[in-house]
């Protein structure tokens, strides 16, 4: 059994399609302690929602495999719960309703009607839309959908709380508005946290580590950068921060720098081969 909370080990994923492959994952490896808040940061199309997936029990990996709390992941349950960057509420229910929903489906069997009452109450409240219980969501903001959204998830109790680039449908005052919001939340309920993100400020903002994933195909874990900021954050107090300016630097060299560089020691090693695989056909081989 696996000392931490979460564990991605040697995980692969191919997806086939006909005769046609696509690797796009190969060998993650990734150790989670429990309440940390991790970051998983790359260019698009290098596997990050892949990843996500995987832990939810949304798609199998073609080797390796996800443990999380000491059990093997092999479909999606109640102890993860995933919040995508579209919010997801159901538009014939109200607030209060879309939370019930997921409320009455995880505790019918353990919680009494009052109590299931009390806790929708209670998470629409940790994200402050207990005022709008019975509204719709065409009623409500793309922020306020995503705060209900997130209530939804956290009423579920989840061993890990899955974002996947929650906030990037947001004008830019809302987004950093919901991001305090989460740190808030995580920092009272100390939950453990595997988000997706493009943005580099929110996963210098949010995080304990950030995960950079290489370019796919293929693509990888290439580093993973601790920040050592203490909590709780200040974005104002942190945009003159010499420590967080580094820790910024550092993931845009990354993504920018190394790896670009990756990509040109990888073309080299294609171009070496080419003559070896003319010359093998050349021969017959």
């Amino acid at each position: 059994m696996s000392a931490h909370y979460l564990t991605i080990e040697n995980v692969d994923k191919t997806f086939i399609k006909g005769k046609t492959s696509s690797h796009v994952l190969d060998k993650v490896n990734l150790k989670v302690d429990k309440g940390e808040y991790i970051s998983i940061i790359g260019h698009s199309g290098c596997g990050k929602s892949t990843v996500l997936n995987i832990v939810a029990g949304l798609l199998p990996a073609s080797s390796g495999g996800v443990i999380l709390d000491g059990a093997e992941v092999t479909a999606p349950g109640p102890d993860r719960a995933l919040v995508f960057q579209n919010h997801s509420l159901l538009p014939w229910l109200t607030v209060y309703e879309n939370v019930a929903l997921a409320v009455d489906k995880t505790f019918r069997k353990t919680m009494s009607r009052a109590e299931r009452h009390d806790w929708i109450l209670h998470n629409l409240s940790l994200v402050n839309m207990g005022h709008a219980l019975d509204k719709r969501p065409a009623e409500i903001s793309g922020g306020m959908k995503q705060r209900v959204g997130i209530a939804r998830a956290l009423a579920m109790q989840p061993k890990v709380l899955l974002l996947d680039e929650p906030f990037g449908a947001l004008d830019a005052l809302t987004r950093a508005h919901l991001q305090d919001e989460v740190m808030r939340i995580q920092a009272e309920l100390h939950n453990t946290v595997l988000m997706i993100t493009h943005d580099v400020d929110e996963a210098v903002l949010l995080s304990d580590r950030i995960v950079m994933m290489t370019n796919g195909p293929s693509a990888t874990i290439g580093e993973i950068l601790h920040i050592d900021l203490p909590r709780p954050r200040d974005r104002i107090a942190l945009a003159d921060d010499a420590d967080y300016n580094h820790y910024r630097q550092e993931v845009l060299r990354f993504l920018y720098e190394k790896q670009r560089k990756l990509e040109q020691i990888d073309a080299r090693r294609d171009s070496r081969k080419a003559p070896e695989s003319k010359a093998l056909k050349a021969a017959g081989t």
